[in-house]
């Protein structure tokens, strides 16, 4: 692997903060209404639409392609119109920074970001792992590129948006390295999972080592992170208006070659990506190989994504045109079979097996006796969800955070499979929620199950890390799907949980025990996204129009006709 050495000159960074309120004396608003709030008139311009509200079928692709210059012009108009764009401040008029007098934990999360800052020839270009340094460091202190999300969200809704654009620029240079592991060469289109800044005190000089699997425990390559990356490019344009990035020629190359991996056609009879397990957020042997549903969700993100990002030129589009075709499929796909309410668990219970042909309604020949016992206690009669896997002759009923919130942010989710997401959380509040929001995925596999899945993994026992514990990031996502979905009173009580201990334990990586009472056994503290995903909690919730920056909103022509079931009715 290729390194490269510069001259360094590290600077801080420090900023000031105004005051804010605790979550418990935000208003309630009817966050319900909030996509059809007022919005500044320009008559001209409000007789378009945004590029990200368009259907498919008015893409570029099914029209004279626009030049360049003036798909510009015309995408940094849409900006400034779209209903969610940060660009029009709210009504509800909250100050874009939060600051030591009227919340210290806000106070001290700012705090404790800003410690976690990485430079590199004297440019913030991310934020380390974590600041824990009472456990050996192994590679927490790394700029992870799913780790950093959370905290260029945070930097965005603040408006420092630079440390953002150098990540950005410094991990798709990082994409163009030659990739080897054991003599065999990654795909070109691969991203790091991780990068390191090594400095040199006697030459004074830096050097960026990046991490594309071969470090990695298990050695598995991340799939996320080209998913993460466009999805922050997306957010990065959207909250600043700023085009330029992203029609960058070294940009718009970096996205045709992850969606190339990504779009590449093989033997598989499914639109689905298939997976090698460890390849996400959970980064161990958890038994999510095949199709799980945290990929998946970031596919269809970032696909859809892609297509407001992408320029129409030649090459682009020639992957809008594959996009297109591929999100309708995968979202097809998607709602149909990995989709679980109690009237499809009812269907699936009286499945007959070894059906043939194309009138087959078990495609996947599940054996109704696979079924857990846990799901029939599990599944309340109004709510719903993405289950966690779909293959040949299995179908892995776990619940898994991560996913679900992604598809009901990306609008993978229809209108009414977002609210039975929605209500499956308020009704199983204890077993997903607990004390320390938010499992990871629930439940957590034991005994001789857990020996066979996970391998004998110490740091998978049940309850714990991926196995079924509490991880304090995740309610970044579960406060943009309730305020999408019209509930900000369930971000609301999670934030409040968050808040009675998260900065008293030192902001740990995550929570053990049924309902994540105590401190993760191995959990690193001070851990970056934990301080980062809760000061996005609080921003958005107080400021809704920070939802735009990460999310989509319905495409109704990718709406499949599917059969309405028991829990759709509200």
């Amino acid at each position: 692997m290729s390194t490269h050495s510069v001259d360094v000159n590290p600077t801080e960074c420090v900023k000031s903060v105004d005051a804010s309120c605790s979550v418990s004396e935000i208003d309630e608003y009817d966050f319900s209404r909030f996509p059809e709030r007022p919005r500044n008139l320009n008559m001209d311009r409000d007789r378009q639409r945004s590029f990200d509200e368009r259907s498919l079928v008015d893409l570029p692709c099914f029209s004279p392609p626009v030049s360049s210059r003036a798909d510009n012009i015309s995408r940094i108009d849409h900006f400034d119109s779209l209903p969610f764009s940060p660009a029009h401040r709210s009504g509800f008029d909250t100050p874009r920074s939060f600051g030591h007098e009227g919340s210290p934990m806000m106070a001290e999360a700012w705090d404790a970001l800003r410690r976690t800052l990485v430079y590199f020839r004297g440019k913030p270009v991310g934020t380390i792992a974590a600041l824990d340094s009472s456990e050996e460091k192994l590679n927490y202190d790394q700029v992870f590129v799913r780790d950093f999300v959370p905290s260029a969200l945070a930097f965005l809704m603040n408006g420092e948006p630079e440390i953002v654009k150098n990540f950005l620029l410094k991990t798709l240079r990082l994409q163009s390295w030659e990739k080897k592991i054991d003599r065999f060469q990654l795909a070109e289109g691969v991203m790091p999972a991780s990068f390191k800044v090594l400095h040199d005190p006697v030459r004074n000089t830096e050097t960026l080592m990046a991490d594309f699997g071969e470090s990695a425990i298990g050695r598995v390559a991340p799939i996320d992170s080209g998913f993460w990356w466009i999805i922050l490019l997306r957010a990065y344009t959207k909250s600043t208006g700023d085009t330029s990035l992203a029609d960058k020629p070294e940009c718009q190359k970096g996205m045709r070659l992850i969606l190339s991996l990504c779009l590449s056609e093989g033997f598989d009879t499914f639109p689905t990506l298939l997976c090698a397990d460890g390849c996400c957020m959970i980064d161990r042997r958890m038994g999510v190989y095949g199709y799980p549903i945290e990929i998946q969700a970031l596919f269809f993100m970032a696909l859809r994504c892609a297509l407001v990002l992408l320029k129409q030129d030649a090459e682009g589009k020639e992957f809008v045109e594959r996009i297109v075709k591929r999100l309708h499929a995968l979202s097809y796909h998607m709602r149909s079979y990995f989709w679980l309410d109690l009237k499809q668990l009812n269907d699936i219970y009286r499945y007959k097996t070894e059906e043939y042909s194309h009138t087959a309604v078990n495609k996947f020949n599940v054996i109704p006796d696979s079924l857990p016992e846990w799901i029939f206690d599990f599944m309340p009669t109004h709510g719903g969800y993405f289950i966690g896997n779909v293959g040949p002759s299995k179908m892995d009923f776990r619940w898994f955070c991560l996913g679900n919130c992604i598809a009901i942010l990306a609008s993978l989710a229809t209108p009414e499979q977002s609210n039975a997401i929605m209500d499956l959380i308020e009704s199983r509040w204890e077993e997903l929620v607990g004390e320390m929001p938010l499992k990871v995925c629930y439940p957590a596999i034991e005994s001789h199950e857990w020996r066979i899945v996970t391998g004998c993994d110490p740091k998978n026992t049940r309850w714990s890390y991926h196995n079924g514990g509490s991880w304090p990031v995740l309610l970044w996502l579960l406060t943009a799907a309730c305020i999408k979905t019209g509930r900000p009173h369930i971000a609301k009580r999670a934030i409040e949980l968050i808040e009675l201990r998260l900065a008293r334990d030192s902001w740990p990586e995550y929570y053990d025990g049924k309902v994540g009472r105590y401190i993760g056994k191995q959990a690193r503290k001070q851990q970056t996204w934990s301080i980062a995903g809760y000061l996005v909690s609080r921003m958005m919730l107080e400021d809704p129009s920070h939802l735009g920056m990460i999310a989509l909103e319905e495409d109704k022509q990718m709406r499949p006709p599917l059969r309405r079931s028991a829990s759709w009715t509200f």
